[in-house]
């Protein structure tokens, strides 16, 4: 059974899917790229990586699998460790492992995993249908000294019919220009007295006013306490979670929720999802960077496989 495929399927919605007893395949996004040299324009996409750290399995892949082959989640967890061996006894003989999509795994010199990604489809399904594009340099430069040559070759040359005396249309135009701005200074001259004339209205009204708010005002002698109102943030609606784990039994998600928040995390449990697993959480975040953050942390100081899930509750 060749399990790259099912690790494919998922990397179009997860970040980080684990193969148990062999490592994770983490996804990160990266942005519209520019090749100024070649003048290529690359769409976003989601680079993938390796982590041989992350072996736990979290249910993701063996329900898949489940649900995708029709069998028994046991038999899918058994079918992934025959092919992990197989995987292993092809590395430990300097083979390589080709993983269609994901990329080649292989041993170097000093005995670690070393991954090298090779996939030729975009797993950002924001990006789908953009392809590159390879746009022809603008040259400038080329085009002016072109035109340049041009006007050299071709001088503009006046006939002698061209040079008849046009000497009334000056006058024409001298007596266009005068009316033209004799209207314009009557209409500035009446334009400027009409906002005079409305400000000098404007002005009264506003004296009235005043003089009616200052009949108007009054003072209350024992005034009410001002009521403070603490909005609380809700968190349950924050997309992007830190995983400690998912656990088939509700009494285990339970309890391994408790003993988070008693270690001071502000742990949440999910209900049942599809794969028949409940996740407990070390905490949601409401961006990307806050969540990435603290699971570095956690990474350092508590435990090294927790994983980035993205979902909207």
């Amino acid at each position: 059974m060749m399990i790259e495929k099912h690790i494919s399927a998922l990397l179009y919605r997860y970040q980080c899917v684990t193969v148990p007893g062999f490592g994770a395949f983490l996804t990160e996004i990266q942005s519209a790229q520019l090749n100024n040299d070649t003048h290529t324009f690359y769409p976003p996409k989601k680079l993938i990586s390796f982590n041989a750290n992350l072996k736990n399995n979290d249910g993701l892949l063996a329900n898949h699998i489940a649900l995708q082959e029709k069998i028994s989640y046991d038999q899918a967890v058994a079918n992934i460790s025959r092919e992990i061996e197989s995987w292993f006894d092809k590395l430990q003989s300097h083979q390589t492992v080709v993983l269609k999509n994901l990329g080649e795994m292989t041993y170097n010199v000093e005995g670690s995993l070393v991954f090298v990604p090779n996939t030729p489809i975009n797993y950002f399904t924001d990006a789908f249908g953009l392809s590159t594009i390879i746009s022809p340099a603008v040259r400038r430069e080329e085009l002016k000294a072109e035109v340049e040559a041009l006007e050299e070759k071709a001088p503009i040359i006046f006939t002698p019919e061209r040079r008849k005396n046009y000497s009334y249309l000056k006058y024409a135009a001298v007596f266009a220009l005068m009316t033209s701005i004799g209207g314009a200074g009557f209409k500035m001259y009446r334009d400027n007295k009409i906002d005079q004339e409305t400000l000098l209205v404007e002005q009264s009204v506003q004296e009235k006013v005043n003089n009616k708010i200052q009949q108007a005002t009054f003072f209350i002698e024992n005034p009410l306490p001002a009521v403070k109102l603490s909005l609380k943030e809700d968190k349950s609606t924050y997309p992007y979670h830190v995983v400690a784990g998912a656990f088939r039994s509700k009494a285990n998600a339970a309890k391994a929720m408790k003993e988070l928040i008693a270690k001071g995390f502000k742990a949440r449990q999910l209900e049942k999802n599809q794969f028949g697993l409940y996740p407990v959480l070390y905490g949601s975040f409401a961006t990307y960077a806050d969540a990435h953050q603290n699971m570095k942390k956690i990474h350092k100081t508590e435990d090294k496989e927790a994983w980035l899930l993205v979902k909207e509750l």
